[in-house]
């Protein structure tokens, strides 16, 4: 298990709790802001470690029994909050985790930590349900809500949170980790570093998984050919992404950035600052196609099409409309 030491990149927050621990000064609610794979989950999992540690330092040891437990998944008072559904928490499963645990004093710690992974995802009711503890919280309790925004949060929720934004990481602290924890050659690890642009969790996912780079290669196929595509070309290719559904978010982020280095070329004519720099020739036959306003358009389309696929609308019929919105400006 990871220890602050293996942690790229958020200095910041490292040491806003190293400083919290030592002063003994740490809050009983925080909020971990950041996108999907920027990581949250792993930097909250040193924080209870560091916070449970038996040696009461800003650092975990590793080998007090705390620590042990930590790392088998087995600190009976760190508890990682859970649901059912993919795309809500309910009230029901606030409660029975959170709310009706928390009076209940730890095993054999100083804290109680919840921790609860994709936080947005808990509705009006399930926030307001834990509105009580996080305003009455005992003294032994800390909340870590890891969120990919805060703008489903309530106001009264958000007041009583401390909220740490998890920034990116640097290209060069990115390329340094893939290259030198997983070997990845210099080229592609500079490419899955400029991909990603500071998630470094992205990064190591586009650098490692054959699935990921299988979606990257599909997603590029169609967008190389895209305005040559009919009807039932269009069809046919939103089937095939039917496959990488639960990858809809990484899908968007690469036509997102095919369309940000269409309008680079149409800014600077050169290959030079692109992502896709082996797909200039494309690129460049595609930036004469499209106006500026057309390009703007496309990348409004793909955020929003990300919203409402987030949102659970239907995925066929999004992804149609989102490929002739494209074809449209594309002429």
């Amino acid at each position: 298990m990871a220890n602050y030491s293996d942690i790229i990149g958020h200095e910041d927050i490292v040491k806003h709790f190293k400083n919290s621990i030592e002063l003994g000064k740490v809050s009983h609610a925080y909020i971990f802001n950041g996108e999907k794979s920027s990581g949250k989950r792993t930097l909250a999992s040193v924080v209870a470690k560091s916070l449970q540690c038996e040696e009461g330092g800003p650092d975990p040891c590793g080998k007090c029994r705390s620590c042990l437990q930590t790392e088998s998944g087995n600190q009976p008072d760190i508890i990682w909050v859970n649901h059912e559904k993919p795309n809500i928490i309910s009230v029901d499963e606030v409660r029975e985790q959170i709310v009706n645990d928390v009076d209940l004093k730890p095993y054999s710690s100083r804290y109680k930590i919840y921790i609860v992974p994709d936080a947005q995802l808990m509705n009006p009711q399930a926030q307001n349900a834990l509105l009580k503890t996080l305003e009455e919280p005992p003294e032994y309790a800390i909340i870590l809500l890891l969120a990919n925004g805060i703008g489903k949060f309530l106001p009264t929720v958000l007041s009583r949170c401390i909220i740490l934004n998890f920034k990116p990481v640097e290209p060069l602290h990115v390329v340094e980790y893939l290259t030198t924890n997983l070997e990845v050659d210099q080229r592609k690890a500079r490419f899955c570093a400029d991909f990603a642009q500071g998630n470094l969790g992205k990064a190591i996912r586009l650098a490692i998984s054959p699935e990921y780079n299988e979606l990257l290669e599909d997603s590029v196929r169609i967008l190389r050919r895209i305005q040559d595509m009919d009807m039932e070309d269009v069809i046919a290719a939103v089937k095939n992404l039917g496959k990488y559904k639960l990858d809809v978010t990484d899908y968007m982020d690469i036509m997102t950035m095919w369309f940000r280095d269409i309008l680079m070329v149409k800014i600077s004519n050169s290959p030079n600052k692109l992502l896709f720099k082996d797909d200039y020739s494309v690129l460049k036959k595609q930036a004469s196609m499209m106006s500026y306003e057309g390009v703007e358009e496309v990348i409004r389309a793909l955020n929003k099409v990300k919203v409402r696929l987030e949102a659970n609308v239907n995925f066929d019929i999004a992804m149609e409309l989102l490929l002739l919105t494209i074809k449209e400006n594309m002429k």
